[in-house]
């Protein structure tokens, strides 16, 4: 609902309306949810979970497409995509490279990764890339980081002391230039667009 939704939900909290940008406009979209135990998936053999792992994974999502396109086979041969977002860094590339070394009739024509998270160490410094070059943290503090960290498992306690020095300022990184975040009524904590406050038992939003 947050994200490739075909609907989205009205300001009454109770009614949908249709999500002229969904991707359901342009194509079929198959969602998978991966590894076995994640959301809704599971496992009938308990001591799979305890087999975990991103080879694993990819070839679990592997089986479950031949399988899905036997099933269903007038998708066959259609362009297909694979697209993911955050740890899927790791999940989709790995996908589509089983799906290439089996040599399947699956019309693999891409990949697709949003915010991926690929290497924690190298997430950081893009981190502190991006946030220096969007004007957030100052030119002082980003050179004591650059020059403290090294961005790898040597850092110590001076790159520690360095990120330190930033202070988010309660500002959510996924939007910069959206309002900050802060603590609500209810103990939650919330970008200040969302935040529900309460006066005299009257909900205001």
């Amino acid at each position: 609902m947050g994200e490739l939704r075909p609907f989205r939900v009205n300001s009454d909290n109770r009614t949908l309306s249709t999500n002229e940008h969904a991707w359901t406009n342009v194509a079929n979209v198959l969602f998978l949810e991966s590894p076995a135990g994640v959301g809704f998936s599971y496992s009938n053999t308990t001591s799979d979970y305890n087999k975990s792992g991103d080879q694993r994974t990819s070839e679990d999502a592997f089986l479950f497409l031949v399988s899905w396109f036997e099933r269903f086979p007038g998708y066959k041969g259609r362009s297909f995509y694979i697209s993911g977002e955050s740890y899927a860094g790791h999940y989709v590339p790995q996908l589509a490279a089983t799906i290439l070394s089996h040599n399947t009739s699956i019309n693999l024509q891409g990949i697709l990764v949003g915010n991926p998270y690929l290497d924690d160490n190298m997430n950081t410094k893009g981190v502190t890339d991006f946030l220096w070059g969007h004007a957030v943290i100052s030119d002082e503090v980003y050179a004591n980081i650059t020059k403290s960290c090294n961005f790898n498992l040597s850092d110590g306690s001076a790159c520690s002391d360095a990120m330190a020095a930033y202070d988010t300022a309660n500002t959510l990184l996924f939007d910069i230039y959206g309002p900050v975040c802060i603590d609500a009524p209810d103990g939650k904590y919330y970008p200040s667009r969302y935040v529900r406050y309460t006066y005299f038992g009257v909900h205001l939003f």
